[in-house]
């Protein structure tokens, strides 16, 4: 069985037509993307990679690593965002970017040890089996490489500002968004790691402030937050 929601699918692919308007309901990740990619590049220095970007959905993140690895691989199970992803990615004149429909866990299998950075980004909480999307960025890297992940955590204090804030009250997201069953706490997504043979090196929490409406890097992991980890080797 496919480790993916059709309703999760769906919901994604039904927005998929304005996924790089930076002013749509993906302004969150257009605003947050160079937080992430900053944090990632810091720890793993994608100069000369060949990195994997798990869940990529329309290319935000993907696209904005190319210029600095050597190749960039984007999967997806959702085929309208990445038929999204490969047009602005022709737009723009991308020409280390690859966009594949394929499960993390049908990749690992086809391609184990074959990246050297792994990231799978705000996508885990949308699957029905995250432990297994752990599993399959374990395999897809190489010893010695970096996987990161980011989620969202499951307490009272993400409920109100995740889905009750960012959803209804500011409208930063499409009501439906999230799910707070899904919401993954950081000492669960730390041991799925270390299970899969990871080691966790190091993580990050993201702020949104309402008055400058910015986006920053804390060390505050109660509600968005990222997770770096490395094979060892």
């Amino acid at each position: 069985m496919i480790n993916a929601d059709a309703q999760e699918l769906a919901k994604f692919s039904e927005l998929a037509h304005r996924w790089w308007d930076p002013d749509s309901e993906f302004r969150p990740l257009h605003r947050i993307n160079p937080l992430r990619l900053e944090w990632i590049d810091g720890l793993a220095a994608l100069r000369g990679k060949a990195v994997l970007d798990v869940g990529c959905g329309g290319g935000i993140l993907a696209e904005s690593m190319a210029p600095l690895a050597r190749t960039v691989t984007g999967i997806d199970l959702a085929s309208r965002p990445l038929g999204v992803a490969r047009l602005h990615a022709l737009e723009t004149g991308v020409a280390n970017l690859n966009y594949r429909e394929i499960a993390a866990e049908a990749l690992a299998a086809e391609q184990p040890s074959a990246f050297d950075v792994v990231t799978s980004m705000e996508m885990l909480e949308h699957v029905p089996d995250p432990a297994s999307v752990v599993r399959a960025c374990a395999t897809l890297v190489r010893p010695g490489g970096w996987v990161f992940f980011s989620t969202l955590n499951r307490n009272p204090k993400a409920f109100a500002l995740a889905i009750v804030a960012a959803e209804y009250l500011l409208r930063l997201l499409p009501r439906g968004t999230h799910e707070f069953a899904r919401f993954i706490r950081p000492s669960e997504l730390a041991r799925w790691c270390r299970e899969a043979g990871l080691v966790v090196e190091t993580s990050r929490g993201i702020e949104y402030n309402p008055f400058t409406q910015r986006y920053g890097l804390t060390a505050d992991t109660s509600v968005n937050y990222l997770l770096a980890c490395r094979r060892p080797g």
